[in-house]
């Protein structure tokens, strides 16, 4: 099984009425990591292969391919890690 924190290095949840997250993909692993996420979500848009807009299941997500990946619209950090767990099995 997956576990998140092999992937991920960092979680930060913004400030605002809406919830944001900001997750960081540890380095070594990051070429993998968003290989994955891109083979299972849906591509809404991507600029020059450096920024992708996705969709997973209704959540909005940035992905930037410096390893930076911001999911709107997610109600907590249990949810989050869900999400990974599906994006990153």
């Amino acid at each position: 099984m997956v576990v998140v924190e092999d992937y991920v290095s960092n979680i930060e949840e913004t400030c605002g009425e809406e919830k944001h997250f900001i997750v960081f993909l540890k380095y070594e692993k990051k070429d993998e990591a968003l290989a994955k996420i891109l083979a299972k979500t849906k591509v809404e848009r991507s600029i020059s292969s450096i920024i992708f807009e996705l969709n997973f299941k209704g959540v909005p997500i940035r992905v930037y391919s410096s390893g930076k990946i911001l999911f709107r619209d997610v109600k907590d950090k249990t949810t989050l890690k869900n999400i990974l767990s599906e994006l990153l099995l």
